[in-house]
């Protein structure tokens, strides 16, 4: 892990040349070039850049849907649809965090385009940066793709595709770049999610290509199918060991997720939300020990990072979204089943009932930051499998069951804590006990699709790919959420439906951003959708 900082210290370097001062970091005496600088530092940077979300997830995504909830001010972006915080400036980090990503991929593939042995590092350079993309437009829409990245050629404003033009350029990109790599040859040699196994990344590509396939439902289901199906016969994730995360390191990179949630107001009043544990707790889920806990009474102990809470499941509480702490008509005091508060005299913590992540298993600053899981890939391919496509001979009930068991059994890979943790094991082990009792539904196709979408928002949820979570609920309307209706909130009383453009695209590529914006329904704003939000 201590390569971690050699790899992104390195590429460091060599980000400037993905600028315009290219020609001049070149001819810095003090400075690398390309010439004699190893690419594959910038792999590992791009991947870090992009799995390392913190509060651009935590602030927005999380709570939008509802899977954390939290009665700091801070968090009023995302658990009530309020101006909060630095707003302008966590609308647009996804965009310059994508895009810097993508530029260091892409920088990747122009140092090793005419290198035959390092065709691999190219081919994965791809998909990296198509899973940039697709970020960026799931969330704010139509945004720069074919002009993107090519300030060197003098494209300093990029024209900004449409969203379906997109999804078409991404798949074709993918397609190419998973047929072109060759397991024969040598794999990247700093990467941080696979070390380099050639073979994973065909997997991933595939399976990136199946959630992309999936987000067409509503659109254009026709070429969902054909992509879909494509990707499965392509092959896609098997079991966990293929599970998509990055790795981070304290001594060096740490995991801003868990930075941001040490924070001591957000450690102490970011909690498990209650439609989500109502939901695990309605059906007596066996992950519930496995992801939550209490507090020990009061402030003190409340705000204690080292004291590990109860995490037995008759005691979990989710917290309501759309309240605080500030004494009024929202103050969680007044909601009809608060708990009471935590401790007594001047020792109390007011949401110090409520459920939290469990420490030792989401707050390690060496854990990690899943991107795609085998669970969310196995759960897909049961919505698949309901809409009568060819995806195997297996069932979609059976698929189903693999896609619950896998994402419990996911939860012990994000740090050592979580590999050995025995209520992760007893969950796991208590899996087919549950699935036995509540199967797939298969009354109906909307039942399944229903049900099946429930569990992605909780597999997603509960590995902290909270970005994820929030797209597939636009995309399949499961689970069926009520929006909160705070005073003064920027949605209309409704949830948001995509991200405004970064603010200072208005002053850096007006004529552009003017174009994409005319083509919004609604204008750019939280609550117009994009092409595949129907």
């Amino acid at each position: 892990m201590k390569k971690l900082m050699l790899y992104i210290g390195l590429s460091a370097l060599l980000v400037q040349g993905c600028t315009s001062e290219f020609e001049q970091i070149n001819t810095d005496p003090n400075a690398t070039s390309a010439a004699v600088f190893n690419p594959n530092y910038l792999l590992s940077q791009s991947q870090y850049e992009y799995g390392n979300t913190g509060y651009s997830q935590l602030l927005f995504h999380s709570m939008w849907s509802q899977s954390l909830a939290s009665t700091f001010s801070y968090y009023g972006n995302g658990d009530k649809y309020v101006a909060s915080g630095s707003f302008l400036d966590y609308q647009g980090r996804l965009w310059g965090e994508n895009y810097r990503s993508a530029t260091l991929a892409y920088e990747m593939q122009n140092l090793v385009k005419d290198k035959a042995e390092l065709s691999n590092l190219y081919q994965v350079g791809t998909i990296m940066k198509v899973l940039n993309i697709a970020r960026l437009t799931d969330n704010y829409g139509d945004v720069p793709y074919t002009d993107a990245l090519r300030a060197k050629d003098g494209i300093s404003q990029p024209k900004y595709d449409t969203q379906q033009s997109i999804y078409i350029g991404m798949l074709t990109e993918l397609e190419a770049a998973v047929k072109a790599l060759d397991a024969n040859k040598g794999g990247p040699t700093t990467d941080l999610m696979y070390g380099g196994d050639v073979t994973k990344w065909k997997k991933f590509g595939n399976s990136l290509m199946l959630r992309l396939a999936m987000r067409m439902t509503k659109v254009d289901e026709a070429a969902a199918k054909a992509w879909a199906e494509k990707a499965y016969a392509g092959g896609v994730f098997t079991s966990i060991a293929d599970n998509a995360k990055v790795l981070t390191d304290n001594s060096t990179n740490s995991n801003n997720t868990t930075g941001a949630l040490r924070v001591p107001d957000d450690y102490r009043e970011v909690r498990w939300s209650k439609t989500l544990m109502d939901y695990l707790k309605a059906s007596n889920d066996p992950r519930i020990s496995a992801i939550a806990e209490v507090s020990l009474p009061g402030y003190a102990n409340n705000s204690n990072q080292d004291l590990a809470g109860d995490n037995s499941a008759a005691i979990q509480i989710g917290l309501p979204n759309g309240y605080d702490l500030n004494g009024g008509a929202t103050d969680i005091s007044k909601h009809p089943q608060y708990p009471g508060a935590s401790g007594s005299g001047s020792d109390v913590a007011g949401v110090g009932k409520y459920s939290r992540p469990r420490t030792a298993i989401y707050l390690d600053r060496s854990g990690v930051n899943f991107i795609l899981t085998y669970g969310e890939v196995e759960l897909l391919l049961a919505e698949a499998k309901v809409r009568g496509w060819n995806v195997g001979a297996v069932s979609a009930s059976e698929h189903y069951a693999n896609g619950f068991i896998a994402s419990i059994a996911a939860l012990s890979q994000f740090n050592n804590s979580a590999a050995n943790d025995a209520s992760i094991k007893t969950a796991v082990a208590a899996a087919p006990a549950y699935l036995a009792a509540n199967p797939l539904t298969t009354s109906s196709v909307a039942a399944s699709l229903k049900q099946i979408n429930e569990q992605i928002w909780l597999s997603t949820s509960t590995t902290f790919n909270f970005i994820e979570t929030w797209i597939n609920w636009r995309r399949s309307g499961y689970p069926e959420l009520k929006a909160i209706n705070f005073a003064n909130n920027f949605s209309n009383g409704t949830i948001p439906r995509r991200i405004p453009y970064k603010a200072s695209e208005a002053s850096t590529n007006p004529t552009n951003l003017a174009s994409a914006v005319s083509k919004l329904a609604g204008g750019n704003n939280f609550t117009s959708r994009t092409w595949w939000d129907k």
